[in-house]
């Protein structure tokens, strides 16, 4: 459901790394850029794509379409460090903002657009804070986060209630281009859909809910809701459990990098013990910090996923990074000269504070193996991981109740880790499901077996459902049992796909009497089978 009014503003600085690595390097603007990891571009500028430079080219490829590049390795830290003027110019003009990554950050349009007069009024104000920093940006508005995002590398404002006409016509490969908002398997995702004839963002969104759930993966319904401009995340309802705050005093005081570092990681393990304890994960998360002078610093961080320990130290540790470097920078501009390293502050920070300003149920991101989330459920999923690690991910499955009408149908196997999402919706009616209880096991062969009556005669199901004679002995294989009772039988008249004919199968509950030992029998094509025990 749209939330009236509520509007986002994405601010997208082009090609950040290679921004970055040029600044760092003092690189003039005519200069091509390029930013290497593992021997690929990641990243290059426009003077280098002129050039014919494209991310995934290897270093030697890159170097022979133009001779005169600029070669930088990948480095976070840098691009987390160099971005904190561009945030604070944003913060000073237009205060809530919220960074998803190094070159793109995101905050609600519309208190912006009442305090300057309208969207683009503050689009404008926003492109000329950031140019006062030396930086280039683009300024996209839509109704909801990714939309905004995407209209952002073509500096456009949707109107209200249009952003999914605006999505529609696009390549459906702009769904998996920004890496805050899509996980790297988000392009094997697009590869599918290509092959399938979806090539447009419309032609996707024009899928309903239920075909996505039940054909794709857990990330082709948070794309989806993306393709059809749906609220992919809303906002929470209530603030966290002051308890979840986590904060540290410095002391001695941060006045270096590496210090900041090692609290950052010291803060974060703290946090997750106690979002765990509490059964939560953080999506948004704020930092704040306290100087020796009394300022307070403070910044959010929006994550698509989850945070873990590693992300938030590595957040926490680029945050510090920033405004260490930044306030550095500026009090040596204040005072006219050098007056040491960098990572030197005038006015160290004496206390740091995370807060998560929203969390999600950990129960909605991993379901529970055994029913918990206790030591033992952690070591359970440490024993599934490394066993992941020696047969592949696809390997470990794990149960999710389904809808159907035998056992084997009622249970989606879901690769463990990916979000629990069932073939088909367990809550709609199944004309013909098996009553409770299940059996105990399920038996994928669907052995053949004779049913029969007292007179030795075969036993099927009448056209009104019934059995033809009342059964009163099963063989299978070379053995023989007694019926000492049954249940059913119970007649699958209905299918999704069909026209509510019969599909001419049918199930019976057979107690055997010599063993007390209950078969669930599956028929189709005139014969018998079974499908599961009871124990």
């Amino acid at each position: 459901m749209k939330r009236p009014g509520f509007r986002v503003l994405a601010v997208w600085c082009p090609d950040w790394p290679a921004v970055a690595a040029a600044a760092a390097a003092d690189i003039a603007p005519l200069r091509p850029v390029v930013v290497l990891h593992a021997n690929r571009v990641v990243a290059c500028s426009a003077v280098a794509r002129e050039a014919g430079v494209r991310r995934g080219l290897t270093r030697r490829e890159a170097q022979a379409r133009c001779p005169d590049l600029h070669v930088a390795q990948s480095d976070p830290d840098r691009d987390a460090r160099l971005f904190e003027p561009v945030v604070t110019a944003v913060d000073e003009t237009v205060p809530g903002v919220e960074v998803l990554r190094p070159g793109l950050l995101v905050l609600g349009a519309r208190g912006a657009a009442r305090y300057f007069g309208s969207e683009e009024q503050a689009a404008e104000r926003l492109v000329d804070a950031v140019a006062a920093t030396g930086v280039e940006c683009r300024i996209g508005i839509a109704d909801e986060l990714s939309a905004a995002v995407i209209a952002a590398r073509r500096a456009q404002i949707v109107a209200s209630g249009a952003a999914a006409n605006f999505l529609a016509p696009l390549p459906v490969g702009e769904l998996a281009v920004e890496p805050s908002l899509a996980p790297p398997e988000r392009a094997e995702l697009v590869d599918l859909l290509h092959r399938l004839g979806l090539r447009r963002v419309g032609d996707f969104a024009a899928l309903t809910p239920a075909e996505v759930a039940s054909r794709f993966g857990a990330d082709a319904i948070r794309a989806h809701r993306c393709a059809r401009a749906e609220p992919e995340r809303p906002p929470s309802a209530a603030s966290p459990a002051p308890d979840l705050v986590v904060e540290y005093r410095c002391d001695p005081p941060i006045e270096r990098v590496d210090a900041a570092a090692f609290a950052g990681r010291m803060l974060a393990t703290r946090l997750h013990e106690r979002l765990s304890a509490a059964a939560v994960a953080c999506t948004r998360l704020a930092v704040h910090a306290e100087t020796a002078d009394g300022e307070q610093l403070s910044r959010i961080w929006r994550c698509a996923q989850p945070l873990t320990p590693e992300t938030t130290a590595d957040r926490v540790r680029w945050q510090l990074d920033g405004w260490l470097t930044h306030r550095a920078l500026a009090s040596r501009r204040a005072g006219g000269g050098n007056h040491g390293d960098a990572e030197d502050s005038g006015s160290p920070i004496t206390l740091l504070r995370l807060e998560p300003v929203e969390v999600v149920a950990a129960g909605a991101l991993q379901l529970g193996l055994w029913g918990g989330v206790g030591e033992e459920e952690q070591r359970a999923r440490r024993a599934l991981v490394r066993v992941q690690g020696l047969l592949g991910g696809e390997a470990v499955r794990i149960g999710v109740r389904s809808g159907g009408r035998g056992p084997a149908e009622r249970v989606t196997l879901v690769i463990f880790g990916e979000e629990a999402v069932p073939a088909t919706d367990p809550d709609q009616p199944w004309p013909g499901r098996l009553p409770q209880p299940a059996p105990a096991v399920v038996l994928q062969g669907h052995p053949e077996v004779r049913l029969e009556s007292a007179t030795g005669l075969p036993v099927w199901i009448t056209e009104r459902g019934m059995f033809t004679a009342e059964p009163a002995a099963l063989h299978w294989g070379s053995r023989s049992w007694r019926v000492a009772g049954w249940a059913g039988p119970w007649i699958s008249d209905e299918r999704w796909w069909g026209t509510g004919e019969s599909d001419g199968t049918v199930r019976a509950q057979i107690l055997l009497d010599e063993e007390e030992r209950a078969l669930l029998l599956l028929g189709y094509e005139q014969t018998w089978h079974v499908e599961g025990l009871y124990e």
